[in-house]
């Protein structure tokens, strides 16, 4: 039988993902790929695999998976989340898996990935990859087109994601110590292409305005709520190619920054570009989040993309085994009783001379 991972519980929505398709944006079709590269990149280091391999992309809420083969090494990484090792009888294993960690499961043990936190995405990867055939150069998930993935769409019950590995290579479990995913405090962009389509106050209103993310939100487009931008004359355009990170503003005023399955081309005017670096962390954010934009020059974008890159080539090597490292369960430690006793400061009745002499 091949080894899989079968899907008791899909989550909210889950897709396998890579670093996206390219090369295929004139015949229309979108790059799509981790909303999150530095989670993507991490898990993948995690589980020694090479950067751009195939994982599951988590989001909001992850999937309960049962193993189908000898042993799996299974790392998760970006956002927080409980992760849980449970026998195939539904009981717990023992401590929660950690984010930023690898970790071991044998055949018949179940995974199961509960609500995020900090992070509207998180990446699950498996030692080896998953067996899936990449479609146009790449594994990753466009569900609009049923293009690539797992049969072309998120998860479902009872689905058997196939493994590339029968079973874990014999070696110590390896975590992060320090993976920095806290969002910028302003997200940079370059103004353009088309911030001429838009007057003097529409541009400040956008690099002084606060926006929150809106609920309709998705991997095409992160839908903002705030003030309306104000277009100089009209808010139609001859469409044009768009890149990641587009900001593009409808006749409503509010914008819309376009994501990993945005569409090739658009006819809403562009009053700036969110840079390459801040993309992964603007990938994290859930509804109801608060953003806001400040401007930075083309170079300034160039050092930071370089700075970027730089940081996921490091990855691998900030790896470091586990070996004798404690994963801490929280909530069996909080569920312990570990106090034997307690002393006020304010009890006159007690004598610090009684204590017994450390001499």
């Amino acid at each position: 039988m091949k080894p899989a991972l079968r899907v008791l519980a899909p989550g909210l929505m889950t897709t396998l993902q890579d670093l996206g398709r390219r090369g295929y944006q004139h015949l229309g079709i979108p790059v799509s790929g981790a909303l999150d590269a530095v989670g993507l990149c991490a898990a993948n280091a995690l589980a020694g695999n090479a950067p751009g391999t195939g994982a599951l992309e988590v989001a909001y809420h992850g999937p309960t998976l049962a193993v189908e083969a000898d042993s799996v090494r299974i790392a998760f990484a970006g956002g927080a989340g409980a992760v849980e090792i449970l026998s195939g009888d539904g009981a717990r294993r023992g401590t929660r898996v950690p984010p930023g960690q690898s970790v071991r499961l044998s055949r018949g043990e179940v995974l199961r990935v509960g609500a995020l936190t900090g992070s509207a995405v998180a990446y699950l990867a498996v030692e080896g990859g998953f067996d899936a055939p990449p479609v146009l150069g790449s594994q990753s998930t466009y569900a609009r087109a049923g293009l690539g993935g797992f049969q072309g769409r998120r998860l479902r019950a009872n689905d058997l994601l196939p493994l590339k590995l029968a079973q874990a290579a014999a070696r110590e479990e390896s975590m992060l110590p320090a993976l920095d995913l806290a969002p910028p405090r302003r997200v940079r962009v370059v103004l353009g292409p088309q911030d001429d389509a838009f007057t003097d106050q529409g541009k400040r209103t956008l690099l002084e305005g606060n926006f929150t993310v809106a609920a309709a939100s998705d991997r095409m487009g992160m839908r903002l709520e705030g003030p309306t931008l104000e277009h100089s004359n009209g808010y139609n355009i001859v469409s044009d190619g768009i890149a990641p990170g587009s900001i593009q503003v409808p006749g409503s005023g509010l914008p819309i920054i376009l994501l990993a399955d945005r569409q090739t081309t658009g006819g809403y005017p562009k009053i700036a570009t969110v840079i390459s670096a801040d993309l992964p962390a603007l990938g994290r954010l859930a509804p109801g989040a608060r953003l806001a934009f400040e401007a930075v020059s083309i170079p300034e974008a160039e050092a930071a993309h370089r700075r970027q890159a730089a940081r996921l080539a490091a990855l691998p090597n900030q790896v470091v085994a586990v070996r004798g490292a404690t994963a801490i369960d929280a909530a069996a430690l909080l569920g312990s009783n570990l106090v034997s006793g307690v002393v006020s400061a304010h009890d006159q009745t007690y004598d610090p001379h009684c204590e017994p002499s450390s001499n």
